[in-house]
């Protein structure tokens, strides 16, 4: 039976622009830096180095259970507003993304002491979730449990949408993506802790510092010889300050 439809569609215009991107040999250029989103366009592309950070809540899916949907609002509100304003803070920061309860950032890569701002921001949410959590309790409320991946690696940044409709977005390919994503996976489960790093990324703290001259290296662990990351559980120490004065 033929379905007629209701709108204006028309699926010969999605042909034809379907055989555009598919026969359009690209210029994807590499770039040192992480380029204004205004120099994209839908032929063009940029493929940079940086660091891309993943953070997801754990089992989210059950958490229906345990809120009422009003409450789980004011988790969730709370719990992405925050995220994202500690990233934003950081100015190697290009690029946020939140999709469901994942909050992801790209941040630039030029040298190897980058790697501090996503790091940071890595033992900051860490620190942050917590305080969450301690109000949570204190209202009877469940708390959350959240995963962090960081990764580093480069990027194909990408714009998508209908040409023309205003409707497009930055998408974020590559290995440093589906590395973070992973690692976020992972993380705080199956004992790992809240923060996993990739290889390449715990490379990139050596020599670096954190509270009372303690090497960050020194704070994170590889759980078996044969894994190809490092955990740990790095908070941010004036917020571990606030959460032992108020643990009472």
């Amino acid at each position: 039976m033929e379905v007629k439809s209701e709108i204006d569609y028309n699926y010969l215009d999605s042909i034809s622009r379907i055989d555009d991107y598919l026969n359009n040999h690209n210029d994807y250029q590499e770039c040192g830096d992480i380029p204004a989103r205004n120099r994209l366009t839908y032929s063009n592309g940029f493929y940079v180095d940086c660091y891309a950070l993943f953070v997801d809540i754990r089992s989210s899916s059950k958490l229906p259970e345990q809120h009422q949907k009003r409450v789980l609002a004011r988790i969730y509100r709370s719990y992405i507003s925050e995220l994202t304003a500690i990233m934003q803070d950081f100015s190697n920061c290009k690029e946020i993304n939140i999709v469901g309860d994942c909050v992801s950032g790209i941040f630039s890569h030029n040298t190897k002491d980058d790697v501090m701002q996503p790091f940071q921001a890595a033992y900051t949410i860490n620190g942050v979730v917590q305080i969450l959590n301690h109000k949570l309790e204190q209202k009877g409320w469940s708390p959350i449990k959240i995963g962090i991946g960081l990764a580093i690696g480069k990027a194909l940044m990408i714009q998508a949408g209908f040409k023309g409709s205003g409707l497009n977005d930055v998408v974020w390919m590559g290995d440093v993506v589906n590395q973070a994503s992973n690692l976020c996976n992972i993380a705080n489960k199956n004992g790992n802790e809240v923060i996993v790093v990739s290889n390449e990324v715990y490379d990139d703290l050596y020599g670096k510092f954190g509270t009372y001259g303690i090497p960050y290296q020194e704070m994170l662990r590889k759980p078996h010889l044969s894994d190809d990351f490092y955990t740990g559980s790095i908070i941010l120490t004036v917020i571990d300050n606030w959460l032992k004065d108020n643990s009472n």
